[in-house]
């Protein structure tokens, strides 16, 4: 099912068109709009994306618009425009429009793209913080923060762990000792619907002019979260399932709505698995709090592995670092070095083809 298009979302955008601050406009976005060609042209924040079009909220109205053919030719489409985005486009029409350029892509949550090893995909950009979102049930799973803390470290996003659904009951002993070499490094907020208060905090938490991006599992309740944030149905929710205890998957889209006198927030569908595409090793020791004990090892090359003198092994066995953690910090740092050596391989093939064809080409030139 598709989110919905209210007459309570159109109000919320139609509020804010005349002061783009709100979505995130500031001045470091209008000096890089002054070196594009068409810096006299409207400019505009992408709210959702579609297939082969753009919502697009500007300063005049909303707009549905379409990418130039050299936009949509002459870019790679890890390179179209994505939620979040700044574009510069002109109107054809009272509500269309073309984007003709995009400012320069930050603050950006990639992930692996599906059936791919090497080539990533831009989820929502110009992102202050990340709700890592994840039910307090028996589908909780630590690695899969760890998994998204490591994607958001690289790009300077704020990541926050949201666990929801505290009125079923779970136990804080378990969680707590689970989220024990996390919880020191990011926000925890305990969330319910149910409980007016803890979202009260959280939405004390957003600040006017932020940008946050929800993440998790289909079903976690993002949409219900954001609904709750906003104090209104802006985004479609399915109903409970009784024999899973998950909210059914609705957000088929990533959607951007505007919290009333607050931040921007950004839905995105449920992903069951968040490829790595960082390859900052470094970053992932610190998410994992490996990196005071790599700093003991006898060898500076140490793999952690098998070597003698290892510090991150004996601590591993003191229990001073869970098994658990090890392991995930070995399987995200093998998913690391393979997307990095995937890419290097890609480039070095792209630049072998393209000094053949010079080669080609300067044969044929001299005839």
């Amino acid at each position: 099912m598709e989110t919905v298009f209210d007459d309570n979302l159109h109000d919320l955008k139609i509020e804010a068109m005349s002061n783009l601050q709100l979505y995130g406009w500031n001045e470091e976005l209008f000096q890089q709009k002054q070196e594009s060609n068409y810096k006299d042209f409207a400019h505009g924040r992408v709210m959702v994306t579609h297939r082969t079009c753009y919502e697009v909220v500007s300063e005049t109205g909303c707009y549905i618009c379409e990418l130039t053919g050299n936009m949509l030719y002459g870019r790679d489409t890890s390179e179209y425009p994505c939620t979040g985005d700044w574009v510069i486009f002109q109107s054809t029409d009272i509500d269309k429009g073309i984007i003709f350029d995009m400012l320069p892509r930050t603050k950006t949550l990639y992930r692996l793209k599906s059936g791919s090893v090497s080539e990533r995909q831009a989820i929502a950009s110009y992102i202050d913080k990340a709700f890592i979102v994840q039910n307090l049930d028996s589908n909780f799973n630590v690695r899969r923060i760890e998994r998204f803390m490591l994607q958001l470290s690289e790009e300077n996003i704020q990541p926050v762990l949201i666990l929801t659904k505290t009125d079923l009951g779970f136990d804080v002993k378990e969680i707590e000792k689970a989220i024990t070499h996390i919880s020191h490094k990011i926000p925890v907020f305990y969330t319910s619907i149910e409980f007016p208060k803890s979202i009260d905090k959280l939405r004390e938490f957003i600040h006017i002019g932020e940008t946050v991006v929800f993440t998790g599992m289909s079903g976690v309740g993002k949409s219900t979260l954001i609904n709750a944030l906003c104090g209104q149905q802006l985004l479609q929710t399915g109903v409970i399932s009784d024999s899973t205890g998950k909210g059914k998957h609705t957000s088929t889209r990533r959607e951007m709505v505007l919290m009333p006198n607050s931040g921007v927030l950004i839905d995105t569908p449920g992903i069951k698995l968040f490829g790595v595409t960082n390859d900052n090793t470094d970053n992932l020791s610190e998410i994992l709090d490996i990196s005071d004990y790599e700093d003991k090892c006898r060898f500076k090359d140490c793999r952690h592995i098998n070597e003698k003198g290892c510090a991150v092994i004996e601590a591993v066995e003191n229990g001073e670092i869970g098994s658990g953690v090890y392991e995930s910090y070995l399987k995200l740092r093998r998913e690391a070095w393979r997307y990095t050596a995937t890419v290097q391989e890609k480039r070095k093939q792209e630049k072998s083809l393209s000094k053949a064809l010079k080669v080609y080409k300067d044969k044929y030139d001299k005839r």
